[in-house]
């Protein structure tokens, strides 16, 4: 009650307890949740509570498109959410240092201009670059400008995806947001919502491995039985699961085929096994002997 007293002082307003008493008393009576602990006051509740602000902050400091200095930017904001005690044990668990982090720091504003192309109906052009062996950008197309349509931003593999229709192949294409520079809108309207809404974006996720365009297939699996965990989490558990033998199981998934797919079978080794349908099972066996053939002596 002191402090209070001193810190409306501080304020040039007037106070005495049994003011105090009674405008504490009338905030609980509005629905804020005050509460008195031997003499001292605090807000029982609040709009976010620790364990939830803490897993705003796990996700910041994990993300690799986010920059260091924006990181802690952002964590100092979500800290402000929290009471002056709360902050701190925030704080505490902070680990930023050594974290992979995007190198682009205008990814900010390229996600607000994407957001203004979608919002406005209009494509969007950028440029698109790939960094060298020098750690230096180099611009695809020699420099010259993309332009698409907008739909939509996707978070996978810890890196943020714009999902935009590409006008003259006709297909939907996605572009890593921190690899984009020099991002505006244009006067033209979008195109290509039609094959915008027929795309499921949670099943497109699931489709696609690390991004990675390809041929979308059908395939078929061999998979030992202690790896239906791993399936699942990929796939989701609408996946239809056939038992062969006692102990494995068949399963039928619709992926886009790229090395990325192939290397995440082969990271099961011979527990997991493409057996549908030839054209695939051929391209990981070269796939495979390929890798192998680097590593003969």
């Amino acid at each position: 009650m002191k402090q209070i007293i001193t810190h409306l002082e501080q304020n040039d307003i007037p106070a005495e307890r049994k003011s105090i008493y009674t405008d504490i008393e009338l905030l609980r009576t509005y629905g804020m949740d005050i509460i008195q602990e031997s003499g001292n006051y605090y807000v029982g509740s609040r709009y976010f509570e620790l364990p939830e602000l803490k897993l705003l902050v796990d996700s910041v400091q994990s993300s690799k498109f986010i920059t260091y200095k924006k990181t802690g930017s952002l964590i100092k904001k979500i800290e402000e959410m929290a009471s002056i005690y709360e902050a701190q044990l925030l704080n505490r668990q902070v680990y930023v240092t050594n974290r992979i982090k995007s190198m682009n720091e205008s990814i900010y504003y390229n996600v607000d201009e994407i957001h203004n192309g979608i919002a406005h109906n209009k494509k969007i052009r950028f440029r698109y670059f790939e960094y060298t062996i020098a750690k230096e950008r180099s611009f695809r197309k020699d420099g010259e400008f993309y332009e698409v349509s907008p739909y939509a931003l996707t978070w996978d593999d810890e890196n943020y995806y714009m999902v935009a229709y590409d006008s003259d192949a006709k297909i939907i294409k996605h572009y890593r947001v921190d690899k984009m520079t020099d991002i505006s809108v244009t006067g033209q309207e979008r195109d290509g919502k039609e094959h915008f809404e027929s795309l499921d974006m949670g099943t497109y996720a699931k489709k696609v491995f690390g991004m990675f365009s390809g041929k979308e297939q059908t395939i078929r699996l061999r998979v030992a039985n202690h790896l239906v965990g791993a399936i699942l989490d990929r796939f989701g558990k609408d996946v239809s699961i056939v038992p062969d033998g006692e102990d494995h199981f068949t399963v039928s998934v619709d992926v886009i085929v790229s090395p990325q797919f192939f290397g995440w079978i082969s990271g099961f080794g011979p527990d997991a096994v493409i057996t549908a349908p030839d054209e695939v099972v051929e391209q990981m066996h070269l796939h495979i002997s390929a890798i192998n053939d680097q590593y003969k002596k």
